[in-house]
């Protein structure tokens, strides 16, 4: 069983599934509105009135997810937690209060997710695919066929934005609605064009805020499906209702009217500037898409290997001296004897990486090559977990100053002792027997091996020296036993 929480810009909500045959089937679903969006004050600071509001929640949520036995949980984070200027300070309480860690993920990787959950509820598998999903701080395009993304792109415009921009106080009007559906158009006027219907069969809306609006249409004989006609017939409708407090139409809920008037001026924003003649709405999205990475990754089929190949080819590293470099470090680290294995995939994917920043320059280019990692779009992989990557990568030579205060990590130290040594042994062409050196790495650094490997490779024990002198200058013992 799999579990994926998604912390919203307007609601947060919690899934848990069940991989059963070619679905995963949801067990339980929990959605609690919390308003993140709406609790950032002008500065973009989370206030403590919607913090205290989020903490409660993950609260529940933690009661809710500890009744089942789980094989995995993701807990991913969207727009407005991207974009608060103190979600520093929030997310070690939310964490806690969740007892799992949060991914704030971009919005690239938020559309694959999506996409992932659409394309896996569909058994289509040559059908090219539009997937809109209007979310409370931000809206992701996604263009495929069958399971697989071609093109992906997060706009800066939600429904929680949009609302309280354009419908102060509540008021529904025609200028309002207007201005709110040229605002929308504005963002996406420019990201249109590859969009368009000649590059797809069908088009589907993935979030709850399409699926509500598609929910009402349909409940108050507004018309059939989302469709430009059924879409302007209901924003009459609101308009005639001039405020959102006397909103009362089956298929909505009270507390989602205020949100919904934004989301449907994005949706009519949308059709307009791609040409939609008509889109229908699906059951799937995020959360599915994160149940559905957790059961991939289960079966080793990790969207991130993709990732990491991906990059080697784009920016044509020599992908044979990178995998012997990868292997090496796995070995060592290894024999470093780890707490865990949670840093051996990143040391795996950083040593392949650890020669990118060579499409920029020749020197620095573990600068480079850590700044690439740390800003590129990897599909499957987290915030996070890009910028351990890229402090590997930064670490992997020169001073270690730069890197000293996550040397106090004992695994990310062993992991940096293994890839710097790993890439020392390739540039002296040493070809390391596993089976007799010696790695220890506690409060210092002892390395064994053969004297004959310092003997046949003169250049080694220059680098050995510099080594010492690297670790030196960050408090670190470095001895070298050359045995017989």
């Amino acid at each position: 069983m799999y579990a994926a929480v998604d912390l919203g810009s307007n609601s947060f909500r919690l899934s848990v599934g069940k991989h059963d045959g070619d679905t995963i089937r949801v067990l339980k679903s929990m959605r609690e509105p919390i308003r993140l969006a709406a609790g950032l004050d002008s500065a973009g600071n989370l206030s403590e009135e919607a913090i205290e509001r989020a903490i409660a929640c993950l609260r529940n949520f933690r009661t809710a997810l500890a009744a089942y036995q789980l094989d995995a949980i993701r807990v991913v984070a969207t727009s407005t937690l991207r974009q608060a200027r103190n979600v520093a300070a929030f997310l070690p309480r939310a964490e806690q209060a969740i007892g799992q860690p949060i991914e704030i993920i971009s919005g690239e990787e938020e559309g694959r997710l999506i996409y992932m959950g659409v394309a896996q509820s569909l058994a289509q598998p040559s059908e090219r695919r539009l997937v809109i999903d209007i979310g409370g701080g931000s809206t992701e395009l996604i263009l495929g066929r069958g399971p697989d993304i071609e093109r992906v792109e997060s706009f800066s415009v939600g429904s929680v934005k949009q609302s309280m921009a354009f419908f102060v106080g509540g008021r529904v009007d025609a200028p309002s609605f207007e201005a709110a559906i040229l605002s929308a158009r504005s963002h996406f006027e420019d990201g249109a064009p590859p969009y368009h219907p000649q590059y797809w069969k069908r088009a589907y809306g993935s979030s709850g805020t399409i699926r509500a609006i598609a929910d009402i249409i349909e409940k108050n004989n507004l018309g059939k499906g989302l469709t430009p006609a059924s879409l302007e017939a209901l924003k009459q409708r609101f308009i005639s209702l001039g405020h959102v407090s006397r909103i009362d139409m089956p298929g909505l809920r009270p507390d989602r009217a205020g949100t919904v008037i934004g989301g449907l001026a994005i949706l009519i924003g949308v059709f307009h500037e791609l040409g939609i003649s008509q889109a229908e709405p699906i059951e799937a999205g995020l959360r599915m898409g994160v149940m559905w990475d957790l059961y991939l990754r289960s079966t080793k089929r990790d969207r991130r290997e993709q990732s990491v190949q991906d990059c080697l080819r784009k920016f044509h590293a020599d992908e044979a001296r990178a995998a012997k470099v990868a292997d090496m470090a796995l070995a060592m680290f290894s024999l470093a004897k780890p707490a865990g294995e949670a840093m051996a995939r990143p040391l795996y994917w950083s040593a392949l990486l650890h020669e990118i920043g060579m499409v920029v320059s020749q020197t620095g280019y573990h600068k480079h090559g850590a700044y690439m990692i740390e800003n590129a779009d990897m599909p499957g992989f987290t915030t996070r977990e890009q910028r351990l990557m890229s402090r590997l990568v930064m670490a992997q030579k020169g001073n270690l100053r730069k890197v000293e205060e996550q040397l106090s990590d004992g695994d990310f130290a062993k992991a940096v002792v293994a890839l710097r040594l790993a890439i020392l042994f390739m540039h002296s062409r040493i070809e390391p027997d596993f089976s007799v050196l010696k790695l220890r790495v506690k409060s210092r650094i002892e390395l064994e091996l053969r004297r004959s490997w310092v003997a046949e490779h003169p250049t080694v024990a220059y680098w050995f020296e510099k080594e010492q002198e690297l670790w030196d200058e960050v408090g670190v013992d470095f001895t070298v036993k050359s045995l017989a």
